[in-house]
């Protein structure tokens, strides 16, 4: 079984009010792209993708009467595709969902969120340490699924979309500074509270993967080194055994050291193309055994993509993030 995770940018802009996707010449979200060069490239990117599951960050929006799941339900029809049913979570004011877009011949999906507080609630921790816990809310609720494969196994899925970190709205170098501290602190709050989820997840001795896009991993930026690690590392844990793992996370740690740097992402910033390591599968230690081929589908870097034309340049148009996919044996 293969699953994936996707950040598809602007999904949201290629629906109309009544779900149906604008196959037109129009701008989509992203520079440069209309929406008819976008979703032209996602549909060969989910059909090359071939998984038996998506979760899809930045999915389109539930909310002003508008159907997020329907959407993705269309888009699969029109391209075809076999995963052709979809499931959200809590619906959030941000235009960019959380859904898993799955085969339901290969699986079933519920959205079954657990423990307490729930992540469409409040959580309070006190990260500085001055007596007074600070209140942290996701603006896009973790999805948490019950998931079970046509041969009866039964896994828990989180979709994640973490608190980016980038200080934006900052003019000043002090606000930017201040900015960033902010929005790390909060992003690292969030991993906290997705990390005592995953341990009852443990304790139960589910079977788990977490995956999606955390904005984050370990020696991204220089802030890092004032709260001493990282959000992913916070999520993936500390003791050998209850630790997720996620081969590409383990590359950037032992980087540290020297060595090649995987990226999912890549944007134009300050005149220039930048890339980062932002999407992960992360999977318990009871499916790391199961678990095998993880594959960033990067245009450049991997080399079946790179040596598909077509493949690559719908790779570049549909979205600033790349898929990265698992295999299974489940």
């Amino acid at each position: 079984m293969r699953i994936a995770t996707y950040n598809v940018e602007w999904f949201s802009n290629l629906f109309d009010d009544e779900s149906r996707p604008l196959d037109d010449d129009e701008w989509s979200g992203r520079h440069d792209v209309t929406r008819h060069q976008q979703l032209e490239a996602l549909g060969i990117v989910f059909t090359a993708l071939d998984a038996d599951a998506v979760m899809i960050i930045e999915a389109p929006d539930s909310h002003r009467r508008r159907d997020g799941v329907a959407a993705l339900q269309n888009f699969a029809e029109v391209m075809g595709l076999r995963c052709c049913r979809a499931v959200q979570g809590f619906v959030n004011d941000t235009q960019q969902e959380i859904a898993l877009l799955y085969d339901p011949e290969k699986l079933t999906a519920k959205h079954d969120p657990i423990g307490q507080p729930r992540f469409d609630a409040e959580y309070r921790i006190d990260l500085d340490v001055d007596d007074a816990p600070e209140k942290v809310r996701w603006s896009k609720p973790p999805l948490e699924l019950a998931v079970t494969t046509a041969n009866g196994t039964a896994l828990r899925l989180i979709g994640v979309h973490a608190k980016s970190k980038a200080p934006h709205g900052a003019r000043r170098p002090e606000e930017v500074m201040r900015i960033a501290i902010q929005n790390r602190r909060k992003q690292l709050a969030q991993c906290i509270w997705l990390r005592e989820r995953v341990e009852d997840h443990l304790d139960q001795d589910d079977p788990l993967i977490v995956l999606g896009d955390f904005n984050d991993g370990p020696g991204l930026d220089e802030y890092e080194r004032l709260f001493g690690r990282s959000g992913v590392e916070i999520v993936i844990g500390d003791v050998d055994d209850r630790r997720l793992y996620d081969p590409h996370a383990e590359t950037i740690l032992r980087r540290r050291l020297g060595g090649i740097a995987p990226a999912s992402a890549r944007f134009w910033i300050k005149g220039r193309w930048m890339q980062a390591l932002l999407d992960y599968v992360m999977v318990s230690p009871d499916l790391r055994d199961k678990a095998h081929d993880w594959r960033i589908w990067h245009p450049f870097d991997d080399p079946a993509c790179e040596q598909m034309p077509e493949l690559r340049d719908a790779l570049l148009t549909a979205s600033d993030h790349f898929p990265v996919s698992v295999e299974l044996d489940i």
